[in-house]
């Protein structure tokens, strides 16, 4: 899903509210959750998942088209960590998965 996907989802589901203004809401939301992480908040909604910055630490890489050392300097990274709830409901969604041994296995028995 994009983000104007998310918008559109949003605005069918609130039909009192404009498309115009279910944008606004949109970006606002998230410019409040990239405001949080730039000061090092954590984000956490309750069903859905965690959001957080790790710092990754300075390190030798090697540039692969040369193989030279090459200096990565440290860096602050965002970070999702998915919720159980999310991940069982996403386990259990009937999607088509060709590569699903149990199902698999449950055909063939």
């Amino acid at each position: 899903m994009t983000k104007s996907g998310l918008i559109e989802e949003v605005a069918k589901r609130t039909p009192h509210i404009s498309k115009k203004d279910t944008e606004v809401v949109v970006n606002t939301i998230f410019d409040s959750m990239i405001d949080s992480l730039k000061v090092g908040d954590r984000i956490e909604i309750r069903g859905f998942g965690s959001f957080q910055v790790k710092m990754r630490e300075a390190r030798e890489g090697r540039n692969p088209k040369t193989g030279e050392p090459v200096h990565i300097s440290a860096k602050r990274t965002p970070f999702f960590k998915v919720g159980k709830e999310l991940k069982e409901m996403v386990d259990r969604s009937t999607g088509d998965l060709s590569n699903d041994s149990d199902a698999d296995s449950a055909e063939t028995a």
